[in-house]
């Protein structure tokens, strides 16, 4: 896999072994950041890490920190060594354990950015709303479902700015408004 643009634009990292991620199509993960715009300086979490591909994109266009989250040893361990390798292991923090778990002991945690990717056989909108809520006021979360996903976060507490399909992958763009 390669990440798109940015500092570390063309170079390579390795995807986890095994068949339990999907990472984002290339399309996808530049119209997602092409979307977003400047995120220099922003922090983000990625709560269904994977392969790493959204944490190193956002760090190589000039994210400032990003947490990693998967339950998979093996796409933790895969992300860890990328980073190394790319020379950004400073900048991403990966952890394994599940997003919920992670979340109920994190709760004031906050982020610039929230990238919400979960693998599409285990949507779980109330996860997916905790997750959410990890956004700072005015920050933006991400989701990329599947086409025909029925799932929207609460227009109270968030914005929909956005969204649009690429291919197997339905980008949605939410700003956190209270």
């Amino acid at each position: 896999m390669r990440i798109i643009a940015g500092k570390l634009g063309g170079r390579q990292f390795d995807a986890p072994k095994g068949h339990r991620t999907h990472p984002m199509s290339e399309k996808a993960r530049g119209g997602l950041f092409n979307a977003l715009g400047d995120v220099v300086g922003l922090t983000v979490l990625d709560a269904f890490a994977g392969s790493g591909a959204l944490a190193f994109e956002a760090i190589s266009r000039g994210a400032r920190h990003v947490t990693a989250i998967d339950i998979d040893k093996n796409a933790i361990t895969s992300v860890g060594s990328s980073s190394r390798e790319l020379g950004i292991e400073e900048q991403i923090k990966a952890i394994r354990a599940k997003s919920g778990s992670w979340s109920e002991n994190n709760p004031d945690a906050l982020f610039d950015l929230v990238l919400l990717d979960p693998p599409y056989d285990q949507i779980r909108p109330l996860q997916l709303e905790k997750l959410a809520d990890h956004t700072k006021l005015s920050g933006i979360v991400v989701f990329s479902l599947p086409p025909k996903t029925d799932f929207a976060l609460p227009t109270s507490n968030f914005q929909l700015l956005t969204s649009k399909s690429y291919g197997d992958a339905l980008l949605a763009f939410y700003r956190k408004v209270s």
